[in-house]
């Protein structure tokens, strides 16, 4: 049970706890620039969760056999042939979605995101956890770009997923698909993230804090409280 528990975490906290978007400010470069629409964001993230997950996988593999003094150029060379997959394959099958990604498909390669948790986990865990972590921090990455889409499409064309949501007489905001918008709905959720999150910290530390303290002894003699 405790083993099932453990690994549910692994996943978990990716999406969450650890997002690299709202926590670990990682990727911000793609995540500002690709999300002006929620199906940029929705590429983007599946395409860099592909390359996170199989560089994890691999790592994880051969990480007792990478010399420590080259681990760093051999977790990008691993990295790099997936990113090339990822690419070429997209290229191929959805021609327009690739050219409006742009190089940001390339780039994964020094995404922050996929060399930390090689750094931090595939190279320090076994391969079933760190697919786990890699799905886990991939599907985080994934909520947290549907989110910004989300609300830069509806709030800047009135649409989402191409789908008009909001009626005519809704003006756009335009600010919402120029970079002054993506870093304006950045900041107000990883604002809200942390907030959140911190608070539920201290909730759950005053919660221990009370499942530990001693109760008051109250003792009657004759009668009488002492």
């Amino acid at each position: 049970m405790s083993k099932q528990k453990s690994n549910w975490y692994e996943f978990y906290k990716g999406i969450w706890e650890i997002n690299p978007t709202f926590k670990q400010i990682l990727g911000t470069c793609p995540t500002l620039a690709v999300t002006v629409s929620v199906m940029n964001g929705i590429a983007m993230a599946l395409a860099t969760t592909f390359v996170l997950v199989f560089s994890s996988l691999f790592i994880s593999l051969v990480r007792k056999f990478i010399p420590n003094q080259v681990r760093i150029a051999a977790y990008i060379v691993i990295i790099a042939a997936f990113v090339t997959i990822a690419d070429l394959v997209m290229k191929a099958k959805f021609p327009e979605l690739s050219k409006a990604l742009g190089p940001f498909v390339p780039l994964i390669v020094v995404n922050c995101i996929i060399l930390g948790r090689a750094e931090a986990f595939a190279s320090k865990n076994s391969p079933w956890k760190s697919v786990l972590d890699a799905l886990g921090n991939g599907a985080g990455f994934l909520l947290a770009l549907l989110i910004m889409g989300s609300i830069r499409e509806l709030l800047g064309s009135r649409t989402i997923l191409g789908y008009q949501i909001l009626p005519n007489g809704f003006e756009p905001l335009v600010v919402m698909i120029l970079p002054a918008g993506a870093f304006l709905t950045f900041g107000l959720l990883m604002g809200f993230s942390n907030f959140y999150l911190e608070r539920k910290k201290r909730i759950e530390q005053q919660e221990l804090i009370a499942k530990f303290r001693k109760p008051e002894v109250k003792v009657e003699v004759k009668g009488m409280e002492a």
